[in-house]
């Protein structure tokens, strides 16, 4: 099969692959009908050292090929969404609906390609209706992790019609945050970007102010808009330190900050003045996707929310090096790639 390689930062290839296959009864292989280059891609694209190649990709939906002998609850042909981490089902974790931490689990590291191996496949994989809308492919994709991830930094941020929102970053995951945002009711949902582009689709999907500002004029700029205070909720999109700061800068005493952008950094401020004094939490992590895909599906399958409109460029798998290229120089905000 053809397969997206990285060998060192910047060095992306379409090269020849052993086709995926079964390992284990609870797996499945699925053939790709949809994958996507993500933000997070981008981090080793900037700083892979070695040149030991590593599949790439973690975001995939496609059709069952074949299934293992403990596969109960899918059949070849099956149109499938996967999450972008997977878990067991089975353990303590998983049950508590944290799979991202599920010591059998693990993420998936090579959707860019033609097929790729399902593990705990019942569990995993979300079965779509076989007839659905090609359409509607780009935005199902986005349940796999942006749309998700979004959603989560809402969930954990405790988001609702109270809450006021800055949402740092507006990549993919920033936007579809203040999407989720916007489903949860908060009324004031102010977009950290400076992309007119993509802060317009910001608009769009609900945010109310836009604040291109960075650093220390940013965050006096939230502050206007806020009556001083600062908001209840920050999700954090980005993973590097400026953008960390400036959560700390904008949120409210006795507020949360949700991270969901990958950290680029080890350490962080969380001392008196900047999270202990003012009662202020710190959130995030790995979405758990898988667990939202219950309650985000009917609203895309309905066209009532439309994710997938972060997709700004498609293009076929062997053109994924141009795509990454092109997220790189900020030429497209998310690439969709089909095989």
């Amino acid at each position: 099969m053809r397969a997206t390689m990285m060998y060192t930062a910047g060095d992306v290839r379409v090269e020849d692959a052993p086709d995926a296959a079964l390992q284990d009864p609870t797996d499945a292989v699925v053939r790709v009908v949809r994958t996507c280059i993500c933000g997070s891609d981008l981090h080793p694209y900037h700083s892979k050292a070695d040149s030991e190649p590593a599949f790439m990709g973690h975001e995939f939906l496609g059709t069952v090929e074949e299934v293992g002998s403990e596969v109960s609850e899918l059949k070849k042909g099956d149109l499938v969404v996967a999450p972008f981490a997977y878990g067991c089902g089975s353990c303590v974790l998983c049950r508590e609906g944290l799979p991202t931490s599920c010591p059998r689990g693990g993420f998936f590291t090579s959707a860019q390609s033609e097929a790729i191996r399902a593990p705990f496949a019942d569990y995993n994989l979300t079965k779509l209706p076989h007839d659905v809308d090609e359409a509607l492919l780009p935005s199902l994709l986005t349940l796999a992790d942006v749309y998700g991830t979004g959603w989560h930094a809402a969930v954990k941020a405790g988001v609702n019609p109270s809450t006021s929102v800055t949402v740092i970053g507006d990549g993919a995951v920033g936007l579809l945050a203040v999407l989720s945002a916007r489903q949860l009711g908060a009324e004031q949902i102010i977009l950290m970007g400076r992309h007119q582009a993509r802060t317009d689709l910001g608009r769009e999907f609900g945010a109310t102010d836009v604040v291109a500002e960075r650093g220390q004029e940013g965050i006096e700029r939230v502050r206007e808009l806020t009556g001083g205070l600062g908001t209840h909720a920050v999700l954090e999109a980005v993973g590097h330190m400026p953008a960390y700061e400036q959560s700390v800068g904008v949120v409210r005493p006795g507020g949360v900050i949700s991270r969901v952008g990958v950290p680029q950094y080890d350490q962080a401020s969380v001392g008196f003045t900047s999270l202990f004094g003012p009662n202020v939490t710190l959130t995030g992590g790995p979405a758990p996707t898988s667990t939202y895909v219950e309650q985000l599906l009917p609203g895309v399958l309905d066209g009532s929310v439309e994710p997938g409109k972060v997709f700004d460029r498609s293009i076929s798998l062997e053109e994924t090096p141009e795509g990454y290229r092109a997220m790189d120089q900020r030429e497209s905000l998310k690439v969709l790639v089909t095989p």
